[in-house]
């Protein structure tokens, strides 16, 4: 897991509930929370942060992994505008993560290791296909649900298969009401 990751989490925590819960986070979970945007770390240790969180919370896991993911969307925003420039709206943007976004992570971000969306389009409708050995689908689905707010865009979300229910993979459908 890329350290950049760790920076926005931290980010995200600190900006939501202080530097003292993300102290508690880091003692709780074992680590030193020295983390550079560049580094790689065992994905063992994210899991770790969050199953912290978990505790201290009494939230489950998958919502913390998707409301993370909604706030850390508009900070990669701020740390890369260019990303988002060249998307007029939230479907071309989510449609460019696999041919723009995700190649220029692996170019920022040596080694990174970037899951493959599957996509399927109908007129208002665009199906993600989410298959990961991760298994962050529900930090996907808040990273989607902030690019539906940073475009100010109403969509509405269903998953109808997902892989914590035994489901091979994970997909999430996107409808945006016409």
């Amino acid at each position: 897991m890329k350290g950049v990751i760790f920076n926005l989490l931290e980010e995200v925590v600190v900006d939501h509930h202080g530097d003292s819960v993300w102290d508690a986070l880091l003692t709780s979970a074992e680590s030193s929370g020295v983390y550079t945007s560049l580094g790689s770390y065992p994905d063992a240790e994210l899991y770790a942060l969050v199953e912290a969180a978990s505790q201290l919370t009494g939230t489950p896991v998958r919502q913390l992994l998707h409301w993370f993911g909604i706030h850390a969307l508009p900070k990669l925003a701020e740390r890369y505008p260019s990303f988002f420039e060249s998307a007029p709206d939230a479907r071309s943007f989510i449609l460019s993560v696999n041919t723009i976004i995700h190649p220029e992570v692996r170019k920022l971000y040596s080694g990174a290791s970037c899951p493959h969306f599957h996509f399927t389009e109908t007129a208002n409708t665009l199906i993600l296909g989410y298959r990961s050995q991760r298994k962050l689908c529900d930090l996907a689905h808040g990273f989607v649900e902030g690019v539906a707010a940073y475009y100010n865009e109403t969509i509405v979300f269903a998953q109808p298969t997902c892989m914590h229910d035994g489901a091979p993979g994970c997909q999430l459908q996107l409808t945006w009401p016409q």
